[in-house]
C-alpha cells in the first residue's frame, strides 16, 4: 500500500495546460494585489539613506497611508501587473526544465535547483524593464523625491493619472539612458533572483519532506506544503537580501556598477545596510508564499489530466 507520507509531485506531463494557465493567471493576480504594498515599502526602505524617511516596515506603512492614502501603497501597480506574463513564463520554464533534467537525474533537489535557476533567467529577462518603470513610480511621493526621476508638472506626486505618470517616467528614462536604461540592473537582478529561485525550490521540498516524516500519516500534504513555503522563502530572502538591496539601488538611483554600489552602501551604512527591507520582504513573502504554494499545488491538482485524478492520493 502506498505510504501517504511520500509527497507526490505533479509533473508537467500530468497537467491539462489550458486549465493550468487560466487558473494560474487568476491566482497570480490575487497574490499581487494582496502583497504589493509590502513590495513598495521594501523598495523605499532599500533606497532611502539610513533611516531618513522611515524607521522600519510598520512606520513606512503608516506614513505612506497617512500621506497618500491606500492608493499610495499601490503606486506602479498597474505597470507591475505586466509581470503576469513573466510569471507564466517562469512556471512554464520551471516545469519544462524539471522534465528535461529528469532524463539525467532523478534527484528532486537537482531538478528543483536547475529548474528554479533557469526559470528565473527567463523571467528576469522579461521582468527587468517592467521593474525599472514600476520602481520609479513607487518612488513618487509628496515632498522630497526618492529616485532619479520625478513626474513632471506634478512635484507633489499626485493628481496625474497612472498611465500619464508611466509615460512621463518612460520618456525620462529614454532621455537619460536610452533603451539600455530599461535593463539597468539586469545583471544585479540575475544575481538576486537566480540564486533566490534556485535556493527556494530545494529548501521547499526539503522542509516538506522533513515535516512529512515528523507528522502523522493522516495529516494532509497541503499542510506540510503551506508551512514549507514560508520557511523556504525566509531562508532564500535572508541569503539573497544583500544582493536585492544593491539591485534596487542600481535600478532606482541609476548606478552603473554593482561593486561601487556595494562599497558605497558599506561606507554609508555598514553591514546592516545589506539587510535593509528584509522584514518587509519576509512579511510580503510569507502570506504570498502560503497562497502561492497552496494555490500552485491546488492549481496543479485542478489541472491534472482527468484520467490521472483517481490515481493520486492527497
Amino acid at each position: 500500500m502506498e505510504d501517504k507520507r511520500n509527497i507526490q509531485i505533479i509533473e508537467w506531463e500530468h497537467l491539462d495546460k489550458k486549465k493550468f494557465y487560466v487558473f494560474g493567471v487568476a491566482m497570480t493576480m490575487m497574490i499581487r494585489v494582496s502583497v504589493y504594498p509590502f513590495t513598495l515599502i521594501r523598495t523605499r526602505l532599500q533606497v532611502q539613506k539610513g533611516k531618513s524617511l522611515y524607521h522600519g516596515t510598520f512606520d513606512a506603512f503608516i506614513k505612506i497611508l497617512r500621506a497618500d492614502g491606500v492608493t499610495g501603497l499601490y503606486r506602479g501597480f498597474l505597470v507591475n501587473t505586466f509581470t503576469l506574463i513573466s510569471g507564466q513564463c517562469y512556471v512554464t520554464t520551471y516545469e519544462l526544465t524539471r522534465k528535461f533534467v529528469a532524463d539525467y537525474s532523478q534527484s528532486n533537489t537537482v531538478k528543483s535547483l536547475v529548474a528554479g535557476g533557469s526559470a528565473s533567467l527567463v523571467a528576469q529577462s522579461i521582468t527587468v524593464p517592467i521593474d525599472v518603470v514600476s520602481q520609479h513610480l513607487m518612488m513618487q511621493r509628496k515632498g522630497e523625491k526618492m529616485g532619479r526621476f520625478q513626474v513632471r508638472g506634478n512635484p507633489k506626486g499626485q493628481g496625474v493619472v497612472a498611465f500619464g505618470q508611466t509615460k512621463d517616467i518612460i520618456r525620462q528614462i529614454l532621455r537619460a539612458d536610452g533603451l539600455r536604461g530599461f535593463y539597468r540592473g539586469y545583471v544585479a537582478s540575475l544575481l538576486t533572483y537566480i540564486p533566490n529561485s534556485a535556493v527556494w525550490w530545494p529548501f521547499y521540498h526539503f522542509y516538506a519532506e522533513q515535516l512529512s516524516s515528523l507528522c502523522p500519516k493522516e495529516c494532509p500534504h497541503i499542510v506540510f506544503q503551506a508551512i514549507s513555503g514560508p520557511l523556504a522563502a525566509a531562508t532564500a530572502s535572508i541569503l539573497t537580501n544583500p544582493m536585492d538591496v544593491i539591485r534596487t539601488r542600481v535600478q532606482v538611483e541609476g548606478k552603473n556598477s554593482i561593486i561601487l554600489t556595494f562599497r558605497q552602501l558599506m561606507a554609508e551604512e555598514g553591514p546592516w545596510g545589506l539587510m535593509k527591507g528584509l522584514s518587509a520582504r519576509i512579511i510580503s513573502a510569507t502570506p504570498s508564499t502560503i497562497v502561492i504554494v497552496v494555490g500552485y499545488e491546488s492549481l496543479k491538482k485542478l489541472s491534472l489530466r482527468p484520467e490521472l485524478v483517481d490515481s493520486r492520493h492527497w
